[in-house]
């Protein structure tokens, strides 16, 4: 009689849920954000864990939600740093390889929050994946200055700085095209000295730097090991150690380096040839006193997630370009395929080094050349942002940062997904369960809970289930949907949700606390 009432319990709380996702959207056709906006009060955001190099200039701005004024502090922060209590930038030079506790503290006229925190200066850096906003799939090379300071300006007061975003990265376009007779992007490709030159479009990259910096944020360059890069602008083979200078010197924090045309100076891509240039600019990096996250671009050639990390990369792209439109000119087909072929490759992920699947491509994107809404229905949205925060990927997103709406706000900015992807245990998901179309994944974190991932790859509504067994726990789990930041409440052996077409559900699992001893 017991197991027939739990069982009745379990079939209402099913119907309601379901009831509930109808309800509240966009787990339908309709576009409505399902986070719940900020709470004025605070909220501390972003990772547990922060690694840096000793020596080199440190910059790291708290992020936090809730009403400004907000004043923060840090307590244990360790000499040689500095904090902005106003701002939360915390700034400074550490001198010695260590681990420090430090407990961040924000506080305004409605409450306060704490979160305790670790700096690690080592010989790492991304200890979780890094995010930000890269310029290649909104623009292409029609990038500038003014350009990437508006994107800059947009990071800040949208709000997505509060979240944990922080680099703005520029891609292809920056420098001097080769033969071209364009005086924008014309001209010698470096210096008296071989320094390398920007064009006409960037006036003065230090200038740039200085004035993302401003804004607590961090910059990235990109280039290429072979002679010129995808689009034909100068590449630094031969110049490595005189690139890597410069790019510390602009103050650059992150150099995406993709392979491109250095096919034309190793043409057998042997293992070998593949690793060279990595190595080669990973040791001109080590040599200047700057952090910079070294994003390795060259579409998984050699299994590169098997020796990424050897060669020093912090991430590595598995895959071609995500953005590239298939035949069907479907990003559901590109985004579906690369992310979840991303099973198998979690055991080569971790603190320090990420598989990369690509950027996000939400928002107004490039899509056939065009600057479009991105094609992708909500439900298939909300699979992009499940699939990328599970897989622990770099969260670099590739819309257009000034026309940003509330619903991609909401995509990009629920506080309870970014805890799933930026978790300090650093484990990438992997399926657990394949039935038909539907897929269950599940991520370790490093409190003990599971982030679980049910996915509706399918054309039509299903049903899907998450099974105890499958996720090898066993016993009674608090279920909290983490786009919704709802409790479903407790639950044994089984949660079950219905997921619309190319759909998804994501939820955190905690061991269900004890009931109390009768007195």
């Amino acid at each position: 009689m017991t197991r027939i009432l739990r069982q009745r319990r379990f079939a209402l709380i099913v119907f309601l849920l379901c009831l509930g996702a109808a309800a509240a959207g966009p787990l339908g056709a309709q576009a409505k954000a399902l986070t719940p906006k900020p709470s004025p009060a605070p909220r501390l955001n972003g990772p547990s864990i922060y690694g840096c190099r000793p020596g080199s200039p440190f910059a790291y701005t708290i992020p936090a939600t809730g009403d400004r004024p907000m004043e923060f502090s840090a307590a244990g922060l360790p000499s040689g740093l500095k904090l902005d209590k106003k701002t939360g930038r915390i700034t400074g030079v550490l001198a010695r390889k260590g681990t420090y506790q430090v407990k961040l503290r924000a506080k305004n006229a409605l409450g306060a929050a704490e979160k305790s925190f670790r700096i690690v200066a080592g010989d790492r850096l991304a200890l979780t994946p890094p995010m930000g906003w890269s310029s290649w799939y909104m623009a292409y090379t029609n990038i500038s200055d003014k350009m990437i300071r508006a994107q800059a300006e947009a990071m800040a007061s949208s709000g997505l700085i509060n979240h944990g975003y922080t680099y703005v990265n520029i891609d292809d376009g920056w420098n001097i095209k080769l033969d071209s007779t364009d005086p924008a992007i014309g001209g010698e490709l470096r210096d008296a000295a071989g320094n390398l030159r920007s064009n006409a479009n960037f006036p003065d990259m230090k200038a740039l730097c200085d004035a993302v910096h401003s804004l607590g944020l961090k910059i990235g360059i990109y280039i290429s090991p072979g002679p010129s890069t995808c689009a034909g602008y100068a590449g630094s083979y031969g110049h490595e150690e005189q690139d890597a200078r410069q790019f510390a010197a602009w103050g650059f924090d992150f150099l995406k380096y993709d392979w491109c045309n250095y096919s034309k100076v190793a043409p057998d891509k042997s293992l070998e040839s593949l690793k060279k240039p990595y190595i080669l600019m990973r040791a001109a990096l080590d040599k200047v006193k700057r952090d910079m996250v070294y994003n390795l671009c060259q579409y998984g050639m050699g299994s590169v997630w098997e020796w990424g990390r050897e060669v020093g990369g912090n991430y590595w792209r598995t895959t071609g370009d995500l953005g590239i439109p298939p035949e069907d000119k479907s990003l559901w087909t590109s985004m579906s395929r690369i992310g979840f072929g991303q099973a198998g490759k979690e055991k080569f992920a971790g603190p320090g080094g990420w598989n990369d699947p690509d950027n996000i491509l939400l928002g107004s994107i490039l899509w056939d050349d065009k600057l479009v809404p991105a094609p992708l229905t909500p439900d298939e949205q909300y699979t992009y942002m499940s699939l990328w925060a599970l897989l622990s990927a770099p969260l670099i997103f590739g819309g257009d940062m000034t026309q940003l709406d509330d619903f991609t706000l909401g995509l990009l900015g629920n506080d309870e997904v970014i805890e799933v992807n930026q978790d300090a245990l650093g484990k990438q998901a992997a399926p657990v369960s394949k039935i038909n179309d539907c897929e269950v994944w599940v991520k370790d974190m490093e409190d003990g809970s599971k982030a679980v991932g049910l996915f509706n790859r399918g054309g039509s509504v299903t049903t899907v289930t998450a099974r105890w067994q499958d996720l090898g726990i066993t016993g009674k789990w608090m279920v909290r949907d983490a786009w919704r930041q709802y409790d479903w409440g407790v639950f044994e052996n089984w949660f079950t949700q219905k997921v619309n077409k190319h759909g998804a559900v994501l939820l955190r699992l905690r061991p269900a606390a004890p009931a109390p001893a009768p007195k």
